[in-house]
Protein backbone atom coordinates (compact mmCIF):
# COMPACT_ATOMS: atom_id res chain seq x y z
CA UNK A 1 0.00 0.00 0.00
CA UNK A 2 1.40 3.39 -1.06
CA UNK A 3 0.78 6.39 1.12
CA UNK A 4 0.98 8.90 -1.67
CA UNK A 5 -0.11 7.58 -5.06
CA UNK A 6 0.32 10.99 -6.74
CA UNK A 7 4.11 10.63 -6.71
CA UNK A 8 5.22 8.85 -9.88
CA UNK A 9 7.10 5.64 -9.30
CA UNK A 10 10.67 5.56 -10.68
CA UNK A 11 11.26 3.57 -13.83
CA UNK A 12 13.78 0.79 -13.52
CA UNK A 13 15.52 1.81 -16.76
CA UNK A 14 15.78 5.54 -16.07
CA UNK A 15 19.21 6.97 -16.73
CA UNK A 16 20.43 3.97 -18.71
CA UNK A 17 21.39 4.53 -22.32
CA UNK A 18 19.53 2.20 -24.62
CA UNK A 19 21.65 0.06 -26.97
CA UNK A 20 20.10 1.78 -30.01
CA UNK A 21 20.87 5.35 -28.86
CA UNK A 22 24.32 6.86 -29.36
CA UNK A 23 25.81 9.02 -26.61
CA UNK A 24 26.70 12.60 -27.49
CA UNK A 25 30.41 11.88 -27.99
CA UNK A 26 31.19 15.38 -29.28
CA UNK A 27 29.69 17.05 -26.22
CA UNK A 28 31.28 14.54 -23.87
CA UNK A 29 34.77 15.01 -25.32
CA UNK A 30 34.42 18.79 -25.27
CA UNK A 31 33.26 18.65 -21.65
CA UNK A 32 36.23 16.48 -20.65
CA UNK A 33 39.04 18.13 -22.64
CA UNK A 34 38.23 21.87 -22.66
CA UNK A 35 39.09 22.49 -18.97
CA UNK A 36 42.71 21.50 -19.72
CA UNK A 37 43.12 23.94 -22.61
CA UNK A 38 44.43 27.50 -22.44
CA UNK A 39 42.31 28.32 -25.52
CA UNK A 40 39.24 26.04 -25.45
CA UNK A 41 38.06 27.41 -28.81
CA UNK A 42 41.01 25.68 -30.52
CA UNK A 43 39.58 22.25 -29.70
CA UNK A 44 38.42 20.38 -32.78
CA UNK A 45 36.46 17.14 -32.36
CA UNK A 46 35.42 14.73 -35.11
CA UNK A 47 33.37 11.61 -34.50
CA UNK A 48 32.73 8.71 -36.86
CA UNK A 49 30.31 5.96 -35.84
CA UNK A 50 30.20 2.59 -37.58
CA UNK A 51 26.83 0.97 -36.89
CA UNK A 52 27.93 -2.28 -38.55
CA UNK A 53 31.01 -2.69 -36.32
CA UNK A 54 29.58 -0.98 -33.21
CA UNK A 55 32.78 1.05 -33.22
CA UNK A 56 33.30 4.79 -32.68
CA UNK A 57 36.36 6.70 -33.89
CA UNK A 58 36.91 10.03 -32.17
CA UNK A 59 39.59 12.40 -33.43
CA UNK A 60 40.55 15.48 -31.42
CA UNK A 61 43.00 18.27 -32.18
CA UNK A 62 44.20 21.19 -30.09
CA UNK A 63 47.24 23.42 -29.73
CA UNK A 64 50.46 21.53 -29.10
CA UNK A 65 51.26 23.82 -26.20
CA UNK A 66 48.37 22.26 -24.24
CA UNK A 67 49.56 18.69 -24.81
CA UNK A 68 51.15 18.36 -21.37
CA UNK A 69 48.02 19.48 -19.56
CA UNK A 70 45.70 17.22 -21.56
CA UNK A 71 47.93 14.17 -21.15
CA UNK A 72 48.82 14.88 -17.52
CA UNK A 73 51.58 13.38 -15.45
CA UNK A 74 52.25 9.89 -16.71
CA UNK A 75 49.24 10.12 -19.05
CA UNK A 76 46.74 10.07 -16.19
CA UNK A 77 44.44 12.75 -17.60
CA UNK A 78 44.15 11.24 -21.07
CA UNK A 79 43.62 7.76 -19.64
CA UNK A 80 40.80 9.09 -17.45
CA UNK A 81 39.24 10.77 -20.50
CA UNK A 82 39.52 7.52 -22.48
CA UNK A 83 37.96 5.59 -19.59
CA UNK A 84 34.93 7.89 -19.41
CA UNK A 85 34.43 7.76 -23.19
CA UNK A 86 34.79 3.96 -23.17
CA UNK A 87 32.24 3.67 -20.35
CA UNK A 88 29.71 5.77 -22.29
CA UNK A 89 30.30 3.67 -25.39
CA UNK A 90 30.02 0.40 -23.45
CA UNK A 91 26.65 1.49 -22.09
CA UNK A 92 25.51 1.90 -25.71
CA UNK A 93 27.04 -1.44 -26.74
CA UNK A 94 29.93 0.15 -28.65
CA UNK A 95 33.71 0.35 -28.43
CA UNK A 96 35.82 3.46 -29.00
CA UNK A 97 39.12 4.56 -30.47
CA UNK A 98 40.44 8.01 -29.54
CA UNK A 99 43.02 9.58 -31.86
CA UNK A 100 44.75 12.76 -30.69
CA UNK A 101 46.28 15.23 -33.10
CA UNK A 102 48.94 17.75 -32.17
CA UNK A 103 48.00 21.11 -33.52
CA UNK A 104 45.17 23.10 -35.01
CA UNK A 105 47.52 25.76 -36.37
CA UNK A 106 47.57 26.26 -40.16
CA UNK A 107 50.15 24.18 -41.98
CA UNK A 108 50.21 21.43 -39.35
CA UNK A 109 46.83 19.79 -39.92
CA UNK A 110 46.79 16.04 -39.64
CA UNK A 111 50.01 15.79 -37.68
CA UNK A 112 49.49 13.67 -34.62
CA UNK A 113 51.58 13.78 -31.48
CA UNK A 114 53.09 10.46 -32.51
CA UNK A 115 54.19 11.89 -35.85
CA UNK A 116 55.44 15.01 -34.10
CA UNK A 117 57.78 12.98 -31.91
CA UNK A 118 59.13 11.08 -34.93
CA UNK A 119 60.69 14.32 -36.20
CA UNK A 120 63.07 14.39 -33.24
CA UNK A 121 66.34 12.54 -33.39
CA UNK A 122 66.49 9.41 -31.23
CA UNK A 123 68.38 9.61 -27.96
CA UNK A 124 72.04 8.61 -28.17
CA UNK A 125 72.73 5.00 -27.40
CA UNK A 126 75.73 3.67 -25.53
CA UNK A 127 77.89 1.50 -27.71
CA UNK A 128 79.91 -1.31 -26.25
CA UNK A 129 83.42 -1.85 -27.58
CA UNK A 130 83.68 -4.87 -29.81
CA UNK A 131 86.54 -7.05 -30.89
CA UNK A 132 87.99 -7.03 -34.42
CA UNK A 133 85.73 -9.91 -35.42
CA UNK A 134 82.57 -8.05 -34.22
CA UNK A 135 82.10 -10.15 -31.09
CA UNK A 136 81.65 -8.68 -27.64
CA UNK A 137 84.74 -8.70 -25.45
CA UNK A 138 84.84 -11.03 -22.50
CA UNK A 139 84.50 -9.10 -19.28
CA UNK A 140 86.03 -10.66 -16.18
CA UNK A 141 84.54 -9.80 -12.79
CA UNK A 142 86.70 -7.75 -10.45
CA UNK A 143 87.73 -9.22 -7.17
CA UNK A 144 87.88 -6.83 -4.24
Amino acid sequence: MFLNRSVPQPHHNSGIISPTANPNYLGLVQFLVQPFLESPETLSVDCEISQALNRVWIRIAFESTDKGKVFGRGGRNIEAIRTVIAAAAAAAGQSTYLDIYGSTTPGREGMSFDEDTEERSPPPTRREPRGNDGSRPIVKPRLR
